[in-house]
């Protein structure tokens, strides 16, 4: 079958419709052509696939040809059932005739001979020709129908109808059209079931040796393509992928050896999409094809049916798989394909799928699920193809135009080198291009970042291409081991390169010298390659692929430096786009930081600044810190050319913030001192900075603080910092928030004095004024260095006291301050009930009582007013009160000059109205004794009070002392006690309640 070959494509390149034979008996056809080919194609044709079910297909093109056209001639009994395909799928039958005696003699005979192959599915067309007004020729035209009716149709067929061609019936055209679908559907299920059937025999005998695939491919292409002639699409699909499946089965059997092709001129461009490319008789190789060549045509075979179902992103997915599973097979044979090929057939493969499903697809044709993947494979693609013209750039010597990026070391290294035979020889005469490119290594000086990182750059290889080509050349004898890494001798030849131009780790290995020569037994004189130089690689490498490459716009972006990195770009750009329409936008980002490094290094820093954003917001929020550490340098330098000073800022900070092992000391204090350097400068628009990631804090460990209500107090704050050295913040604020109230807000705690903080953890204090009461915990930090207004908003854990961890970003619910509610701090109460006695000095004990409160330097003023004064010739005499003794009267008691109190008493001065308490009273009950004087100048001294014979008025029997004490830590809380009495009873026991008050100083 395979002298069929030739024929085979030129009937698929030239057929593409259903033909109905047409059977001109009468010779109607010129006459009545014209409104037979008006009704194609057919719309709506229900026909049924391989599995008998019916399908409805929108348009079914076809063609009516006559018998007697020479298309039709016969054929070989054998040619007919293999390309029966191309067979009719109908007879019509056009007759005519004017009585019955003419059909009876004539034409039914003629029409009986047409129709007695009962292969063939037909069907007769009765043209009448009389004219409407002659009732006569009318009847009689009724009356042949009727009898072609009866003759040739059956109960269970209608084999005729009526065309009037003076004035032809409406529902003639459907009923033509629903007998000739008919045909075609009887027709396509009969051939079905022969071409299934002879398949099948052969499909039992593949394993056999007298198996045959020309004959397989044949029939089941066959059928195949008689499913895309009649649009039924998705069983020619179906008949494609089993073929691939047989080819992949059988194609590599035990014991048959087959060339895989490749390795004619122009095989380096994929032809995925171009089933004809080539002509399968030039691929046939003993009873099968080669694969190369065969793999491709049936992939463009299941494209092209694809595109017609408008199923491109299906396309897509397949193709990206198939170029996958291809380049693997390329791999196994790379030896004996040329130069890169196996690199340059991904590259056209990838471009060529790119260019035809973007071209075929239309927003909105699929799901938006469908959609998103189809991006997401337009994304690998280009990733793909990217990867594989980086590794093209290297090998001509552009891979110091590379970036140095995670993602291209990432899929670089891991790409292993071309591993042909023998690595291409240097041509005799290059000897200038070799010049050049060593005069290019040596211009290559790495590029610094910003802020003089030092950073080991990223490998591009997966290993050292000037060791890779040397080993698979030829012959090769060094004299020792800098010669293979160099190729030149180890006397003072300076560092060595690898393939990038920068100095190498095999250095440390030229100092191991080795002799080795390559010879053959008996014969000492064997010829000496010297080892290739980097330089000399690359032009190979280039000569090479000039050979390799036919593609005229492909060898253009790989001759020169700037065609390079346009292409670059260009893959870059349309990648990063693809992954921002899929589910992948990470990877988008991702890419996009590859662009902004090509901006990057050609200055458009504005394009730059906006990629790199995108990028390092994704590190960041990711938590990649390795990658933003390679990223965050390069924006914090853009930004500072453009003046972006709020961005380099921030910038700065998030340097600051990253882990402390990605940089060295002195990288991270040129960050710190960045942000000094700005922090006190004249800001044209200063902005608030965000430290959250440098500066965290928390409250220290134990108990909150507990105050009094209208009490100040000190808050200790444990702040740590990030910053690489010490740094002045000239101003600090706490924000204290209430727990058990929503309508209060954040009060700002300020700390009155410049603050330096230290690396590390720094223990603040600052000064609180009295606050409400409740219960308070920290919110953000703010604060000022120079005048670069901060703010943190991020909580570290509250350690044991003696720990460094730093940014815990944990939010606290521990309260760090409670303010009581107002109650009784302090009473001051008499400590004696007897009246006094006019005119005379008697002790008066007054009961200093605190309420659970320090009393620590408080004052006591005494008001004695009218009537009352204190004896200032004693000493005014404290001690602690014994709970449970009598109160008696100490004022007639003579000893010691009338002093009722112990010998542990201690004697306080009295200024001004004023005694300050001693310390050691602060937290217990004591007893003040005053020496008081009521003064009456209508008594005698030592006169009673209760002899008083007559009072001119009840106010000079009244005499009154108030008693006010300030005490808490600044004397902000004051007690009060003022009392009135009758001299005939001064001081009971108690002071009137009415009388007595606490209230804040202000």
């Amino acid at each position: 079958m395979a002298t069929f070959l030739p024929q085979f494509q030129s009937i698929k390149s030239s057929f593409a419709h259903i033909v109905l034979s047409v059977e001109d008996v009468s010779d109607l056809w010129p006459t009545i052509k014209k409104g037979f080919e008006e009704r194609l194609p057919f719309k709506r044709a229900s026909l049924n696939n391989k599995t008998r079910n019916p399908v409805l297909v929108d348009e079914l093109p076809a063609e009516f040809i006559l018998t007697t056209d020479a298309r039709l001639r016969s054929r070989f009994p054998q040619e007919q059932s293999l390309f029966w395909f191309r067979e009719p799928y109908a007879t019509i039958v056009l007759v005519t005739c004017e009585d019955l005696d003419e059909f009876k003699n004539i034409l039914k005979p003629r029409v009986k001979l047409i129709v007695q192959n009962d292969e063939r599915e037909w069907f007769i067309v009765y043209v009448s020709k009389a004219p409407a007004h002659n009732d006569q020729a009318t009847k009689m035209a009724k009356k042949v129908h009727a009898k072609l009716e009866v003759d040739f149709s059956s109960k269970k067929r209608e084999r005729c109808c009526k065309l009037d061609i003076h004035g032809p019936d409406p529902s003639f055209w459907d009923d033509l059209e629903a007998k000739i679908m008919e045909c075609i559907r009887n027709t396509l299920d009969r051939r079905i079931q022969f071409y299934e059937e002879e398949i099948r025999k052969l499909s039992e005998q593949r394993f056999m040796p007298v198996w045959n695939f020309f004959n397989f491919f044949i029939l089941k292409e066959s059928l195949a393509f008689m499913f895309e002639v009649a649009h039924l699409h998705e069983d020619a699909l179906r008949e494609y992928d089993e073929l691939e499946l047989c080819y992949l089965e059988t194609v590599n059997m035990a014991g048959k050896q087959r060339d895989f092709g490749g390795v004619e001129k122009g095989d380096d461009q994929a032809t995925l999409l171009d089933s004809g490319k080539k002509a399968l008789a030039q691929i046939v190789q003993d009873d099968s094809f080669r694969e190369f060549e065969f793999r491709q045509y049936l992939f463009a075979c299941q494209a092209k049916l694809l595109f017609k179902l408008k199923r491109p992103f299906e396309v897509a997915s397949r193709g990206y798989s198939f170029i996958i599973s291809f380049s693997g097979a390329l791999a196994l044979h790379e030896s004996m394909l040329p130069f890169c090929m196996r690199e340059v057939w991904v590259i056209t493969a990838c471009l060529a799928l790119i260019g035809a499903t973007t071209s075929n697809y239309k927003d909105g044709l699929a799901t938006p699920d469908v959609e998103k993947e189809f991006y997401r494979v337009q994304g690998e693609l280009h990733t793909l193809c990217h990867t594989k013209f980086m590794r093209l750039g290297h090998l001509v010597g552009y891979g110091s135009d590379i970036e140095r990026s995670p993602v291209n070391s990432a899929s670089l290294s891991m790409l292993p080198w071309p591993k042909p035979a023998v690595w291409p020889p240097l041509p005799p005469d290059a000897s200038s291009e070799v010049l050049a490119k060593e005069k290019m290594i040596l211009q290559e000086s790495p590029r610094l970042k910003h802020f003089g990182i030092q950073r080991k750059p990223l490998p591009l290889e997966p290993s050292v291409l000037l060791r890779e080509a040397n080993r698979r050349r030829a012959s090769l004898s060094a004299g020792n081991m800098s010669d293979l890494f160099d190729g030149r001798p180890s006397s003072g030849d300076g560092p060595l390169l690898d393939s990038s131009g920068t100095p190498s780790a095999v250095q440390k290995m030229s100092s191991v010298s080795m002799s080795r020569t390559l010879s053959s037994p008996g014969n000492f004189d064997g010829s000496i390659d010297r080892p290739m130089k980097l330089a000399e690689i690359f032009v190979a490498s280039e000569h090479a692929l000039r050979n390799t490459i036919s593609d005229a716009e492909l060898w253009k972006c790989l001759s020169s430096v700037e065609e390079f990195e346009k292409k670059y770009l260009d893959l870059c750009k349309g990648a990063a786009d693809s992954y921002h329409r899929s589910w992948w936008k990470r990877h988008g980002v991702v890419l996009d930081g590859e662009i902004a490094a090509v901006h990057h290094k050609h200055e458009n820093y504005d394009l730059a600044a906006n990629l790199y954003e995108k990028v390092c917001a994704l590190y960041a929020g990711e938590g990649w810190e390795n990658l933003l550490a390679e990223v965050l340098p390069n924006l914090a330098e853009c930004q500072k050319i453009l003046n972006d000073q709020a961005g380099y800022l921030s910038s700065c900070v998030k340097l600051l913030s990253l882990d402390q092992g990605l940089f060295l000391p002195k990288e991270r204090q040129a960050f710190q001192s960045e942000v000094v350097r700005l922090a006190h400068s004249e800001m044209e628009h200063p902005v608030p900075l965000d430290v959250s990631s440098l500066i965290t804090f928390s409250s220290n460990q134990g108990p909150p603080l507990e105050l009094c209500d209208g009490d100040p107090g000190t808050l200790t704050v444990a702040l740590w910092s990030g910053f690489p050295d010490d740094i002045t913040l000239e101003s600090l604020s706490v924000m204290l928030t209430a727990t058990n109230s929503t309508d209060e807000g954040a009060k700002a705690i300020k700390s009155s004095e410049a603050i330096v903080l230290r690396p590390g953890r720094n223990n603040i204090t600052v000064s609180l004024p009295p606050q409400k009461p409740g219960s308070y915990v920290l919110g953000a930090l703010t604060g000022q260095i120079g005048q670069l207004r901060f703010r943190s908003h991020s909580f570290s854990k509250g350690g044991p006291a003696d720990t460094d961890d730093f940014m815990s970003f944990e939010k606290p619910t521990r309260p760090v301050l409670k303010v009581a509610r107002p109650r009784s701090l302090v009473d001051l109460a008499a400590a004696v009930s007897s009246a006094l006695l006019m005119n005379e000095t008697q002790w008066v004990g007054i009961i200093v009582k605190p309420i659970n409160y320090s009393l620590n330097g408080a004052v006591l003023h005494i008001d004695t007013g009218p009537g009352l004064s204190i004896a200032e010739k004693h000493e005014i005499e404290i001690e602690k009160h014994e709970f449970g003794a009598n109160n008696t009267d100490h004022s007639d008691s003579p000893p010691d000059k009338h002093s009722p109190v112990s010998a542990d008493v201690k004697q306080l001065s009295l200024e001004d109205g004023k005694i300050n308490l001693p310390d050691w009273t602060s937290n217990i009950t004591s007893v003040l004794w005053i020496p008081l004087k009521a003064i009456s100048h209508r008594l005698a001294e030592g006169t009673p009070a209760g002899t008083v014979p007559q009072r001119q008025s009840i106010v000079d029997g009244l005499r009154t002392i108030a008693l006010r004490l300030d005490f808490g830590v600044s004397h902000n809380q004051t007690f009060e006690k003022i009392t009135s009495q009758d001299s005939s009873c001064a001081f009971y026991g108690s002071f009137p309640c009415d009388y007595t008050r606490c209230r804040q100083m202000q």
